[in-house]
């Protein structure tokens, strides 16, 4: 059971890994522009895509936990139509986003409280990132299909790919072309579009035994369709109300100036960095987990869930031990802004903390997926999401943390997560 867990965890950090690289390093080349107001820009219109585009998260983990339960049945007529649905739901998804951009622009910068020059900078980010859409959406259900089938060389491969393109046309654009924070966003897109057609390209090579079994009628059969877009609307709420707890935190975080704005920008980087790296942990069990549910191997299905939390446990204290050995260091690398550099150095504290806490959550949410238990993990984070505003607020009023107070309760927030979801699962799943 080891060797099958870090076969596909170990792909999936390395994967995982260069997302929070090409973050940082977008972070990184607007943390050397000549006003702070950039680092925010990107941060703000990076939070607006995610929060976009991980409220889609659902086309991924949901289709990863219908491809494994198939592929335990060794029902192949499921397993391509499940893909077949997912592609359908992205292409509607990112052509109803293209033609309502304008009003969800204007809606998203209404909601959030920047500054006049972060704000300006932020929409031109937006104008040219939202084109990426089709491309972002369709890989995020390709990306569920490999992982259900137990493949997670594919994702690596692509996400790599996708980060390293990403990495070079910002880097052209941004240091010769110096085009800011759109040529950040003119990267995303070039590379989102290669990223498709390499995945294209893995499904006509590798997995073409499955086109016969692909039956139209059945993809679109109402029922099937309707379980589909119920497990997966479940998902999205869940997703959607994660989103929200990091753009309050982000929101929160611009109220204080944009030096905090800033700060917990660049910090955040540090959080990217720690659910990328324990996800490949989640997403391999969501693949063993769905994979021995529909077996009905319950042996090995208690062995992949216990075996599981031990190496996310393992990898936590790494993130942890790191932060607190060079976590000034690692600041430094994402940003030369005096004043950045000297107040983060004041919250560093929250992310030593941050790994161990929340790990738990992240496991638990690749175990409900691989359960498809999805109204399970809907309601679990809109209780814990209710205690987290409940938890700032409190703080806020009663103490005035000020930014302090921000970080305490997004840690307990990831925390309250793990403990309800261990609870839930307990008393209502296993």
């Amino acid at each position: 059971m080891h060797k099958n867990i870090l076969r596909l965890a170990i792909p999936n950090i390395i994967s995982n890994l260069s997302v929070p690289l090409l973050s940082s390093v977008d972070t990184a080349l607007m943390g050397r522009q000549d006003s702070v107001s950039y680092i925010g820009a990107v941060a703000i219109g990076s939070l607006i895509f995610n929060f976009i585009y991980w409220s889609f998260g659902f086309l991924r983990m949901g289709t990863t936990g219908l491809t494994a339960q198939a592929l335990g049945k060794n029902d192949k007529t499921s397993i391509i139509n499940t893909l077949g649905r997912a592609l359908m739901v992205a292409l509607i998804g990112s052509l109803l986003l293209i033609v309502l951009q304008i009003p969800l622009a204007n809606l998203s910068f209404n909601l959030l409280d920047a500054s006049v020059e972060v704000e300006t900078y932020a929409k031109d980010y937006f104008k040219i990132r939202i084109w990426a859409a089709p491309a972002t959406l369709a890989l995020y259900a390709f990306m569920g299909w490999f992982f259900g089938l137990q493949n997670a060389i594919y994702p690596m491969i692509l996400t790599i790919i996708i980060n390293i393109i990403n990495i070079f046309c910002s880097f052209y654009f941004v240091n010769v072309l110096d085009m800011k924070a759109e040529g950040v966003a003119l990267g995303t897109v070039i590379a989102q579009y290669v990223g498709l057609l390499l995945a294209v390209g893995f499904l006509v090579v590798r997995y073409k035994e499955y086109f016969p079994y692909f039956r139209k009628d059945l993809m679109l059969k109402l029922e099937a369709f309707r379980q589909f877009m119920a497990l997966n609307g479940d998902i999205f709420i869940r997703t959607f109300c994660l989103v929200f707890a990091f753009a309050f935190f982000d929101n929160e975080s611009a109220k204080q100036g944009d030096v905090i704005l800033a700060v917990n920008a660049v910090l955040l980087q540090f959080v990217t960095w720690i659910s990328y790296g324990i996800d490949g942990f989640g997403f391999a069990s969501e693949s063993l987990v769905g994979k021995y549910l529909g077996a009905k191997d319950d042996t090995n299905l208690n062995k992949a869930i216990r075996y599981s939390f031990i190496w996310a446990l393992a990898f936590s204290v790494i993130y942890s031990l790191t932060y607190a050995l060079f976590g000034i260091d690692i600041i430094k690398v994402f940003t030369d802004q005096a004043a950045v550099i000297y107040q983060a150095q004041e919250y560093l504290i929250w992310l030593v903390v941050f790994p161990i806490v929340a790990m738990p959550c992240y496991i638990w949410d690749g175990i409900y997926i691989g359960y498809t238990a999805s109204k399970q993990m809907r309601n679990t984070m809109l209780v814990v999401l209710a205690g987290y505003l409940v938890i700032y607020y409190l703080q806020d009023a009663l103490f005035d943390l000020g930014n302090h107070g921000l970080w305490l309760s997004l840690v307990i927030f990831m925390g309250l997560r793990g403990v309800v979801q261990w609870i839930v699962f307990k008393s209502k799943i296993a």
